[in-house]
């Protein structure tokens, strides 16, 4: 069982910045550079380069699984190296190697070099991310949970500001021209983060402090093996369940996110699917403290299972009905669910205290992501709509393993209490804390 101090106040924190929203500012134009342009750029400007670079629909799908697999490799980079979260010095050169991969794509219609820039770029967002996000639960962890939810919100104003870059060039300019642009608003947001503040590492007090709270710990831990053992089979069955769930969801969410505009634009030409992709940005920009604040009054299983019906109807809408309104309500309702997902998933997995659940989980999302592009290569052949049919089925199924994790899922978990003082961390910090793994 964790032990946790009481949470100091922040005006007496020594490692919290001076001003929170500054900080929040800047990890938020981190997280758009890192994801919301570096990764998901590449959405809006496909069916560009359908049109103007002959990438087939085949080879549009690899370039996607190229930019997943670069991703966990940067995440696994992560893991291995802490100090790597901690390195100002790793996050610029990050920031700067994915602003040059966005640059570098007009230079070529070679599709392996393509790939291997997507690659590259796919490294460079998780790096940032991480780092971004490390520092964010480093510097705010003493503030209100609401604080890095908003700056997780930046993912989804990079999405809204790279798609609504490329629908204002796309009638004066072609593909060359918007990852240009999108290299340029990547540097612009590089800059305005180039001074964010890493995690900081575990001072001699903390490490102390650590050491007390080790020794609390074990004054209990007879008590505490007794009470993990016996509820030992339930926790592998609601963590089963919860990894089927989330990483099928990584499977589901990446086909939409891959494909949405050039699916919407197959059946409806014109600036529809750009528009949508827009949505889908300023619709994500509040997600993550939004559902942190509905963890307050539902329980997570109960949320995720929302989330994640309300996701499958959002990517079927499209291909199930088309025209404008659906791809709308599409765009709103993918953009709603796809952060809070994660926040929601990842947070589940702390509160069942399953040994590096984040870890596993995170992993299970990311495998999930490369297969997703993968899977529906072969129905690209006949358009979108099958491929967002599919994504649509995979994250219902998603929902059913939800479902079962709700059937006596613990929400209510016993704290074996030490002599210090101990809380139980509350619903909002959690969701918020967790979702930073995304």
């Amino acid at each position: 069982m964790s032990v946790r101090p009481l949470r100091a106040s922040p005006a007496r924190s020594a490692g919290a910045p001076h001003s929170p929203w500054r900080h929040v500012a800047q990890a938020a134009a981190a997280l758009a550079a890192g994801m919301g342009v570096g990764r998901f750029v590449y959405t809006p400007i496909l069916p560009l380069m359908h049109a103007g670079a002959g990438l087939s629909a085949g080879d549009g799908a690899n370039l996607a699984t190229a930019n997943y697999i670069g991703y966990l490799l940067g995440a696994l980079v992560g893991i291995l190296a802490p100090a790597a979260v901690r390195s100002r010095a790793l996050l610029r050169t990050s920031l700067v190697v994915l602003t040059g991969t966005l640059a570098a794509m007009p230079a070529t219609h070679d599709t392996a070099v393509w790939f291997a820039l997507r690659l590259l770029a796919g490294v460079a967002s998780a790096l940032i991310f991480v780092i971004a996000v490390s520092s964010l639960l480093s510097h705010l962890r003493e503030y209100p949970a609401h604080l890095p939810g908003w700056a997780f919100g930046g993912v989804g104003a990079g999405i809204a500001l790279s798609g609504l870059l490329v629908l204002v060039l796309r009638p004066v300019a072609d593909w060359r021209a918007a990852w240009w642009a999108s290299a340029a608003l990547a540097a612009v947001l590089a800059v305005a983060s180039w001074k964010l503040r890493p995690e900081t590492p575990p001072t001699t007090t903390q490490a102390a402090e650590a050491t007390q709270a080790d020794q609390a710990t074990q004054a209990t831990a007879v008590t505490a093996a007794a009470a993990d053992e016996s509820r030992a089979p339930s926790m592998h069955r609601w963590f089963t369940a919860l990894f089927a769930s989330y990483t099928l969801e990584g499977i589901g969410y990446i086909i939409a996110g891959t494909f949405l505009v050039a699916a919407i634009e197959q059946s409806s030409p014109g600036p529809l699917g750009g528009g949508a992709w827009v949505l889908v940005g300023l619709a994500a920009v509040p997600s993550s403290a939004l559902w942190a604040r509905l963890g307050r009054r539902w329980s997570r299983p109960d949320l995720l299972l929302a989330a994640l019906v309300v996701q499958a109807v959002g990517i079927a809408l499209p291909a199930l009905i088309g025209g404008a309104p659906a791809a709308l309500v599409s765009a709103v309702l993918f953009g709603a669910t796809f952060i809070g997902v994660s926040t929601l998933a990842l947070a589940t997995g702390a509160h069942l205290e399953f040994p590096r659940s984040v870890a596993l989980l995170t992993a299970g999302y990311s495998v999930g992501q490369i297969l997703g592009p993968l899977v529906v290569a072969p129905l690209l052949h006949h358009g979108y709509q099958q491929a967002l049919i599919l994504a649509a089925s995979v994250v219902l199924v998603a929902a059913v393993a939800a479902a079962v994790l709700r059937i006596g899922f613990p929400h209510h978990m016993v704290v074996v209490r030490a002599t210090a003082p101990v809380r139980q961390p509350a619903p909002t910090e959690s969701a918020a804390d967790a979702g930073s793994h995304r």
